[in-house]
């Protein structure tokens, strides 16, 4: 009889940790769907949304807190696959939050930049880049196209240039930029 109880209690505690290990060891970090939602978005960070970011939105978006059409990067087509993925009625595009534009970067006008350094403040994907007195400059695949640096632009030496799709490559090249 002692046998059999010290026979259960080893085969007991043998599972219980092997139960824990595993616990530890597939443990999901983090909600699915949320990176799921969050690969769909546009990665702009703009914060049109009334989100911080693509991520934030994402979260709330599968917290049932956000509708899946406050995005306008992402476009009415970036609606219509967040409602695919959900399961849900696809909503038209909320315009309360902006209209799609065409995909564009900004680009510094080096005779009118004064290095104030208000624009590398206000970039939410580090994309600008300079220091205090010297002339800024925008590294082009970083670019989102979000326009928050142009409010901040003491001297409006900030464009936004639309960016035209090539077959060769993704990434615009700034000199063919200048020249448009």
């Amino acid at each position: 009889m002692l046998d059999a109880v010290t026979v259960l209690s080893i085969l007991a505690l043998s599972f219980g940790l092997i139960l824990g290990y595993a616990a530890i060891r597939f443990k999901v970090k983090g909600n699915p769907l949320v990176d799921q939602i969050d690969a769909i978005l546009p990665q702009t960070q703009c914060g049109q949304c009334d989100f911080p970011g693509c991520r934030p939105y994402a979260e709330a978006i599968a917290n049932g807190e956000a509708e899946i059409n406050q995005c306008p990067p992402g476009g009415q087509e970036g609606v219509d696959a967040l409602a695919e993925l959900l399961d849900v009625e696809t909503l038209p595009l909320n315009a309360e939050h902006g209209e799609t534009k065409p995909k564009r970067i900004a680009v510094v006008d080096e005779q009118v930049c004064i290095g104030c350094t208000l624009c590398i403040q206000a970039c939410p994907v580090d994309a600008f880049v300079g220091s205090s007195k010297v002339m800024t400059q925008v590294i082009a695949s970083e670019c989102t196209g979000c326009d928050l640096c142009l409010p901040v632009c003491p001297v409006d030496c900030i464009d936004m240039i639309e960016v035209k799709p090539t077959i060769n490559t993704f990434v615009p090249n700034v000199l063919e930029l200048a020249n448009v």
